[in-house]
């Protein structure tokens, strides 16, 4: 029976890669070549119904040929050249709409230098309430700091203690749960591993990580960067911060008309602020110190307000139970 499956196995991952070969030409570190129609269907809808990616974002982030690609959007009635025809599935019923991020279209406008092949396993869309085109992409995590170093960076840009050793992390991929919730749990290799969940509300999107020390030395200062980057929200993309109200733990940013919000925060707190250039929203956390064999938890949250009392509101999310980590403790799924 073993051997069954396995040649079974063999002969799935054969003929999809016959029927789907990676456009040479179009191929980036960051392609991410589809296992099987029903993924690559999956990520058509994110991609097209969505996020309206061009054809050539979706070649980008797939491998695949325009040719391939028109194929594959005829079997799953998707229109690739008018998306809006298609319609969305009613996944979140009434909730914040919350997907992963496919890549292939960098979620910052500027300061790119600093964000060299973003990894999309760490990151996910959650789309504006008054325009569902528009939408907030979150870093969960961008990046963590310790008293080793840099121990993970969500791109490439200043060298982590992995890259300094010549020393490639797995890429991973989101684990979607049936209720819209997502999960992901890394090992690095010196037995470090950190879990990240977020789940999608009516009310804002309640974020989680933890990070199990399983080394045989004390972790200390342990900086996290938890990034909301704004080039997909309409109204928010002016790069400056004379746009952004800092309240620790919450960060928040305004439209044009100061009538319309994104708002995030993490706790414990380790400051927050915003990088003009992106521009992008930060809340960065700092976990606590964590003994070998132990887990540390912190708790994140994103939302948005529409109104002229933005010092009410904050006060409001403030109280909420988003801050009590005991609240929705999560298992990966």
């Amino acid at each position: 029976m073993l051997r069954l499956t396995l040649l079974l196995t063999m002969f799935f991952t054969a003929s999809v890669l016959t029927h789907f070969p990676v456009a040479a030409a179009d191929a980036s570190k960051e392609t991410r070549q589809p296992a099987s129609e029903a993924e690559l269907k999956t990520w058509l809808i994110n991609m097209v119904v969505y996020h309206r990616f061009t054809l050539a974002e979706i070649e980008g982030v797939t491998g695949l040929s325009e040719e391939q690609i028109r194929s594959a959007c005829e079997k799953a009635n998707i229109d690739l050249d008018h998306p809006e025809k298609t319609q969305r599935p009613t996944t979140f019923d009434g909730r914040l709409t919350m997907i992963p991020y496919p890549g292939g279209r960098h979620p910052r406008i500027g300061f790119l230098e600093g964000a060299i092949d973003p990894q999309r396993e760490t990151k996910f869309s959650v789309f504006t309430p008054w325009d569902l085109e528009s939408y907030v992409v979150v870093d969960l995590p961008e990046a963590v700091w310790s008293n080793l170093g840099l121990i993970y960076l969500a791109h490439s840009h200043v060298p982590t203690i992995w890259s300094k050793q010549q020393i490639e992390l797995e890429k991973l991929e989101w684990n979607v749960a049936d209720d819209g919730s997502l999960s992901l749990e890394r090992r690095l290799p010196n037995g470090i591993s950190f879990k990240t969940w977020a789940q999608s509300y009516r009310d804002g999107i309640r974020m989680r990580m933890s990070l199990t020390n399983g080394t045989s030395e004390p972790l200390s200062d342990l900086r996290v960067q938890m990034c909301a980057m704004l080039k997909g929200a309409a109204g928010f993309t002016d790069q400056t911060n004379d746009n952004k109200l800092f309240l620790p733990p919450l960060s928040a940013v305004h439209d044009g008309s100061g009538t319309r919000w994104i708002i995030t925060g993490w706790e414990p707190l380790h400051r927050t602020w915003g990088n003009s250039k992106c521009p992008c929203l930060h809340a960065d956390p700092k976990i606590p110190d964590c003994p070998p064999g132990e887990t540390r938890e912190i708790s994140g949250w994103l939302s948005f307000y529409e109104g002229t009392d933005i010092y009410g509101e904050l006060c409001r999310i403030y109280r909420t139970t988003w801050r009590d980590p005991n609240r929705n403790t999560f298992q990966l799924r």
